[in-house]
C-alpha cells in the first residue's frame, strides 16, 4: 500500500506538474521563435494563410497516393495505436474518474471488455511498430535512444494496465502502483521527447501549409 499511496499521490502529482509546465514551456518556445517576414507577393489565387494551414494539417493526415504503396502499413498501424490509446485513456471508467478528480470533466464510459480488447490490439500494434523500426534499414539507421524510450514509455502503461485489469503477475495493489508509476514516467518524458509531436505536429504542418500556400503550391 505504501507504493500505491506514493504512486497515486506524490508521483502522479509531480508528473502532472512536469507534463503541464513542460508542455507549456515547449509551446511558448515554439511560438516565440523569431520569424522573418515574407516580403514576396502571394501567388495569384493563393488561399488565406489560415486556410492553407488548416488544409495542410488535415490533408497530410493521409499520404499522397504516390507514396501509399510503401507507407500503407505504417500509416494504418499508426492510426490503430493512436486511436487505440485514445479509446483506452478516455473510454475506461477508472480513467474517466481519475480525470474528473482534477478537471471536473466527466463523460460516459465504454464497456470494460471492449476497452480491454482495444488495449490488447493497441499493444500488438505498438509491438508491430517496434518490429518495423528494428527491421527497416532506413528507420533503424535513423532511430536513436530517444525513439526507443518514447516507444517504451508509451507501451508500458498499456501493458501494465492490461496486467492490472487481468490481475496477472502480482497483487492488484502492486500492479496498479506499477501502472500508475509507468503513467507518471510517460507524463514526465512527454514534453521533452518525440511524444511532443502529438501537440507540435499541427504547428509544423500549419507552417508548411502557409509557406506552400503563399507560393501557390498544392498540397
Amino acid at each position: 500500500m505504501e507504493l500505491l499511496d506514493f504512486a497515486r499521490g506524490p508521483a502522479i502529482a509531480f508528473a502532472g506538474a512536469v507534463f503541464v509546465f513542460g508542455t507549456l514551456w515547449r509551446l511558448v518556445g515554439v511560438l516565440l521563435l523569431p520569424r522573418l517576414r515574407d516580403l514576396s507577393p502571394a501567388r495569384a489565387g493563393a488561399r488565406a494563410p489560415w486556410q492553407s494551414a488548416l488544409r495542410t494539417v488535415f490533408v497530410r493526415m493521409w499520404p499522397r497516393k504516390e507514396f501509399l504503396p510503401t507507407t500503407a502499413f505504417a500509416t494504418v498501424n499508426s492510426y490503430v495505436f493512436h486511436i487505440g490509446l485514445a479509446v483506452v485513456v478516455f473510454g475506461l471508467a477508472p480513467h474517466i474518474l481519475f480525470i474528473r478528480g482534477f478537471s471536473g470533466l466527466v463523460w460516459p464510459s465504454l464497456p470494460s471488455n471492449l476497452v480491454f480488447a482495444v488495449g490488447v490490439v493497441t499493444l500488438v500494434s505498438l509491438l508491430a511498430a517496434l518490429a518495423r523500426r528494428l527491421t527497416h534499414p532506413v528507420l533503424r539507421l535513423l532511430s536513436h535512444g530517444g525513439d526507443y524510450l518514447s516507444w517504451l514509455l508509451t507501451a508500458l502503461p498499456v501493458a501494465t494496465g492490461l496486467l492490472a485489469t487481468s490481475h496477472l503477475g502480482a497483487r492488484y495493489e502492486t500492479l496498479l502502483a506499477v501502472h500508475l508509476l509507468s503513467v507518471a514516467a510517460f507524463l514526465i518524458w512527454f514534453p521533452f521527447g518525440k511524444l511532443m509531436h502529438a501537440v507540435l505536429f499541427a504547428f509544423s504542418r500549419g507552417a508548411t501549409g502557409i509557406r506552400f500556400g503563399h507560393r501557390g503550391v498544392s498540397v
